[in-house]
Parts: structure tokens; C-alpha cells; sequence
């Protein structure tokens, strides 16, 4: 394992042994080491790409906007103005003179055509170079349309994909606190980091129905802004992907005093644990009574499925990684309930904490690793003889160069694993990958190689 890691990275590497656990993260990418991560930019997009009724303008070059375009699998139960990818396309005269006239005319154009309920306007690090002052375009386009014009402050050049949610946040929460929040039941709670992907936040919102909560926005997944503007009138912020929302939970729990609560819809362990939270942060008998009922049934239905495919993986081998290392923590125990052997897990954006808790969760002898890069993650998926890897858009070539099953876990997924029923569906979708014959005829795997080498 040493041979490929660089010196400078050594210390967000560890393998998990009899030691005290340490790891080195919250750090710039070292320059040269090709991280898996995304820009600034590209953070602040992902977050609000699911907000559905609103534009979203990219002011900066084409290749921005194509980076980014269509980058979640997320659906919208009505209006889909968020798949349309709008740019300014600013080319060398824009550069040398300027872009906001031309970012003006683009945004009265689209707003005229598609009649948004909001905009958002996102600089990328070429507008941040020469200068333009987005604010003030979009104060103007907003005051005379008359709908909310929101600047994405999200140049590249500022951080990394973690600056990126902050922008996002910074955005949304100019919106909240703009609307009504009559009719709201005191049992009510918005739905904050999930987004929508293969529709899973229908799936959730169904079982805190179920429960007698109220949902008075989804943040962002099949978002839309009038939910956004009166989230303030909910009593309990669910946080699900910690990274990307949980700036926003904190910013309204300073200014409104709505608590917030970390929770994960992956698995059946952290599922369940999520419903009892917030069942217990209401404190009211029947709520609770309603959410043992509705876990008691779903996994009475869940567990004899998920027997065949145990038999089948038990000691089979995983790696893991993801963006936000809170999704990782369910990854682990879900693998755990299908038999399989975690070996190794990282994330490009992991805090400390997170990690010392992976470390908490994982056997002995586990690779744990904080923003890696193509070289690393390839030696040791090969080093671990690994039998699937879980990962991103980015992390698959790795995989099926490599002749390893992958489960796509990241933005472009089309398959819902959030929920009860997302275990089922995790679990076949492993199993499939896993016991395919295809594995039989890769070097990796064949008799002339030793296990664990690769071609």
C-alpha cells in the first residue's frame, strides 16, 4: 500500500489496528494528486439542482454548465425546469469587457419564457476573476420581475465541493422566512439533504405521513420555493446528508430556534432509528404507537426477502467511497446485514468525527481514507481483493477497469436504496453485481493470477 501513497498524503490514510486511531482531514487536496472531489461550484449546484420550479443560470462558461448538467437523478412530482441547463456562455469580448449586461438580457429572456418561481444565478471562477457584480444584477432583474433573483457566490477558485453546499445554503436561506407559515401543524418537520433521487424522498415523506407528521418542505429533493420560503413554520429540521444541508439546519436554528436532528434513511437499522428520533422529539403517545406499527410491518416483510441474498454474499468483500462520510456509516452496517466484509471506506469530505465513528463501526485491518485519488483507490481495491465497490460517476471506471462489481451510491443513481424497501433493492442490486459470471473471465479472477492482483 505504500508504494502508492504520497508522502504528503500519508496522513489521511490509516488502517485500522490495535493503535489509538488518527487521521489528518478538512484539508486543501494536495496539488498533483488528481482528488476525486468536485469544485466549489459544483457543490452549490448539486444542492439546488433539485429545486424544481425555479431557473438555474449558470453565468460563466459552456463548459460549467455541461459539467453540471441534468447531475442528479432527481424527480420532480410536477414541474422539471431543473433539467434544463441555461448559461451565459461568456466567450473571450465577455471576459475582456465584462459579462453582466449579457448575464441581465439572459435572465429576462428565460424568466419571460419559463416563468419561474425563483432564480438562481451561480458565478464560476472566470466571473469571479474579472469581476462582475452578480448581486447587483440580480437585485435588479428581481426587482423589476418581481420574484426572488438569488446570487450563487460558488467561484471554484474559493474551496472545495464542501464551500459548495455552504454557497447553496447561503442561497436557500435568503428564501426561508419569506412566506406564509398559517395551517402548519405543530407536528410538522421539513425534510433537509435528501434529494429526490429515484424518488426516494416520496418514499419518506409516505412513512412520516403514516406517522401523523407533516412535511412542509423537502430541502431540495422534488424542492419548490414557496415550501422553502415558509420552512421556517416547521417545528423540527431532519438532516440527512450532513454535509451538504446541515449549514442551512444550523443558520435557521440561530435566526428561528427550530432544532435539528441527524438522521439517515439508509438501512434498516439507521431507517428505523431515524423515524424513532423524530417520534420521540414530539413526545406524543399516538405518533409513537403509529411509528412502531409501521416499522413492525415493513420489517416483518423486509427480512424474509433479504435471506436468500445474505446466503448467498455472506464473506464477500466491499469497499467504500463516498462523498459525505454520514452516508457511509448505514453503508457499513448494510453490508453487515447482508454478511459482507467491509474493507475499506472514505470519503472526499469527512470531519474527524466522522471518521473516529467509521473507525468505531469497521473491523480491524480496514483501509480508511479521506479524499482520495484514482491511484490510490485502485490499489487498494486490488490489495483487498475487493468484490464491490461502492462509489460515484467517478469512482466506477475505477471499478470495471479493475474487473470489480460496482453499486452506484452517488448522484446519478436511477435505483431507490433510501427506505425499507431501498434494502431490498440494495441488496439485489449487489447481489446482482456481485454473482454475475461476467467476474469469471476478468484476469483478476482467473486461475493463472494470484487473488487480489490485478491485470
Amino acid at each position: 500500500m505504500q508504494q502508492v501513497i504520497l508522502k504528503e498524503r500519508q496522513g489521511q490514510i490509516q488502517e485500522k489496528g490495535d493503535r489509538p486511531f488518527t487521521i489528518e482531514c478538512n484539508k486543501a487536496s494536495l496539488a498533483g494528486a488528481v482528488s476525486q472531489r468536485a469544485c466549489v461550484f459544483c457543490g452549490s449546484r448539486v444542492v439546488l439542482y433539485p429545486i424544481a420550479d425555479a431557473l438555474h443560470l449558470v453565468h460563466g462558461p459552456i463548459g460549467c454548465a455541461v459539467y453540471t448538467w441534468d447531475i442528479r437523478g432527481a424527480l420532480s412530482s410536477h414541474r422539471e425546469l431543473h433539467r434544463l441547463s441555461f448559461s451565459t456562455d461568456l466567450q473571450e469580448m465577455d471576459v475582456i469587457f465584462g459579462g453582466e449586461d449579457k448575464l441581465y438580457r439572459a435572465l429576462n429572456e428565460l424568466i419571460e419564457r419559463y416563468n419561474p418561481e425563483a432564480a438562481f444565478v451561480y458565478s464560476t471562477c472566470i466571473v469571479g476573476i474579472i469581476g462582475d457584480d452578480l448581486e447587483a444584477v440580480c437585485k435588479r432583474v428581481q426587482r423589476e420581475r418581481d420574484i426572488p433573483v438569488i446570487p450563487v457566490q460558488s467561484e471554484g477558485f474559493k474551496g472545495n465541493k464542501r464551500s459548495g453546499y455552504r454557497a447553496a445554503c447561503n442561497a436557500m436561506f435568503r428564501l426561508v422566512g419569506t412566506g406564509d407559515t398559517g395551517h402548519i401543524s405543530p407536528y410538522s418537520i421539513n425534510i433537509l439533504g435528501d434529494f429526490n433521487l429515484a424518488g426516494e424522498i416520496w418514499i419518506i415523506r409516505k412513512y412520516f405521513e403514516r406517522m401523523g407528521i407533516e412535511v412542509v418542505a423537502n430541502i431540495t429533493g422534488d424542492g419548490r420555493i414557496r415550501d422553502i420560503q415558509r420552512a421556517h413554520g416547521a417545528s423540527l429540521n431532519v438532516v440527512q446528508c450532513s454535509g451538504a444541508t446541515l449549514d442551512l439546519a444550523r443558520m435557521m436554528k440561530g435566526k428561528y430556534g427550530i432544532p435539528y436532528i441527524r438522521v439517515s434513511y439508509f438501512g434498516v437499522e439507521d431507517m428505523a432509528d431515524s423515524l424513532y428520533q423524530v417520534a420521540r422529539y414530539f413526545k406524543d403517545p399516538q405518533i409513537m404507537s403509529r411509528t412502531r406499527k409501521l416499522v413492525g410491518e415493513e420489517l416483518s416483510c423486509l427480512y424474509p426477502r433479504l435471506e436468500k441474498y445474505r446466503k448467498a454474499l455472506t464473506g464477500k468483500r466491499a469497499a467504500i467511497y463516498v462523498g459525505g462520510a454520514f452516508k457511509a456509516f448505514s453503508l457499513v452496517k448494510a453490508f453487515r446485514l447482508l454478511g459482507m466484509k467491509v474493507v475499506m471506506v472514505g470519503s472526499q469530505t469527512g470531519t474527524p468525527e466522522d471518521y473516529e465513528e467509521l473507525a468505531s463501526i469497521t473491523d480491524p485491518g480496514t483501509i480508511i481514507v479521506d479524499d482520495s485519488n484514482p491511484l490510490e483507490l485502485s490499489a487498494f481495491l486490488k490489495e483487498k481483493d475487493v468484490d464491490i465497490f461502492v462509489g460515484g460517476v467517478k469512482e466506477r471506471p475505477i471499478a470495471y477497469k479493475l474487473g470489480v462489481a460496482f453499486c452506484d451510491h452517488n448522484h446519478e443513481r436511477k435505483e431507490a436504496l433510501e427506505g425499507f424497501i431501498g434494502m431490498i433493492n440494495f441488496a439485489k442490486e449487489v447481489y446482482a453485481s456481485v454473482m454475475s459470471p461476467v467476474w469469471r473471465f476478468v484476469p483478476r479472477r482467473s486461475a493463472d493470477d494470484k487473488p487480489g492482483l490485478g491485470s
